[in-house]
C-alpha cells in the first residue's frame, strides 16, 4: 500500500486528489495539510511514502517544506503546480523533490505519478523539465564548468546522463545504447553516486548546470 500525504492550501484541490487516489486499491491517503509547516508535522506523524506538494502556500511554502522533509530521510515529494513560476519549480528540484506534475493533468497521470515516485524513480516529463531548466539557465547564465565530479564519469556514464536529461526511461536508454536494462540501472546508480545526486531528477538538474546538456530554444 502506497501511503500519500496531500499538501495544498485549497480544500477543494485536496478533496479532488483524495477522491481520485482513494479509488485505487494500492494507494491510501493518510493525511491532508493546508500549509508547509503542517505537511512537515504530518510527515513525522504518518510517515507517508509520497507527498503531493503545492508550491505556493501561506506561511511555510512547499519549497521550504520539501527541504525539511527530504533532509530527514522522509518520503519522496511530488510537486503539483499550475506552472506559473518556473523558478519555483527549479528550486523545488534543488530542494530534493523527486518530480513535478501539472495540476490540470489527467487523473490517470496523477495515479501513475504517485506509483512512479513511490518506486523511488523520478518523474521527468521532458517538456516540463526542459522548460523549467531553460527558463532558469537563461536568467542565471550558468557556466559550462563540469567540475571534478563530472570528470569522474566514464564516457558511457555521460551518455546515460545525457539520456536522463532528455527524460528517457531505463528501457529507452537500453534500446538507444544497445545495453541491457540491468546494465543501464548500474550506470544510472554510478552516475548518481559520482555526482552526489539524490535521484534522477537532481542528476538532470546538475547535467544542465554543468553544461553536459544545454536547454533547447523555445518553440515557435
Amino acid at each position: 500500500m502506497i501511503r500519500v500525504l496531500l499538501a495544498d492550501d485549497h480544500r477543494l484541490v485536496r478533496s479532488g486528489f483524495r477522491v481520485i487516489l482513494d479509488l485505487e486499491d494500492d494507494i491510501e491517503v493518510v493525511g491532508e495539510a493546508e500549509d508547509g509547516a503542517s505537511a512537515v508535522a504530518l510527515c513525522a506523524r504518518h510517515t507517508p511514502d509520497v507527498v503531493l506538494m503545492d508550491v505556493e502556500m501561506p506561511g511555510m511554502d512547499g519549497l521550504d517544506a520539501t527541504r525539511r522533509i527530504v533532509t530527514t530521510d522522509g518520503p519522496s515529494v511530488l510537486i503539483l503546480t499550475t506552472f506559473d513560476r518556473d523558478d519555483y519549480l527549479f528550486a523545488a528540484l534543488q530542494a530534493g523533490a523527486s518530480g513535478f506534475l501539472l495540476k490540470n493533468s489527467a487523473p490517470e497521470t496523477l495515479i501513475e505519478a504517485v506509483r512512479v515516485i513511490a518506486r523511488g524513480d523520478a518523474l521527468l516529463a521532458p517538456e516540463i523539465t526542459r522548460r523549467v531548466i531553460s527558463a532558469f539557465t537563461a536568467r542565471s547564465g550558468l557556466a559550462a564548468d563540469g567540475g571534478p565530479r563530472l570528470d569522474e564519469l566514464t564516457p558511457r556514464e555521460r551518455e546515460v546522463l545525457v539520456a536522463l536529461a532528455g527524460g528517457a526511461t531505463n528501457a529507452e536508454i537500453a534500446r538507444a545504447l544497445h545495453l541491457g536494462e540491468t546494465t543501464v540501472k548500474t550506470h544510472v546508480s554510478r552516475v548518481l553516486t559520482k555526482l552526489g545526486a539524490r535521484d534522477r531528477t537532481q542528476a538532470v538538474v546538475m547535467a544542465y548546470e554543468m553544461g553536459v546538456v544545454t536547454p533547447r530554444p523555445p518553440r515557435g
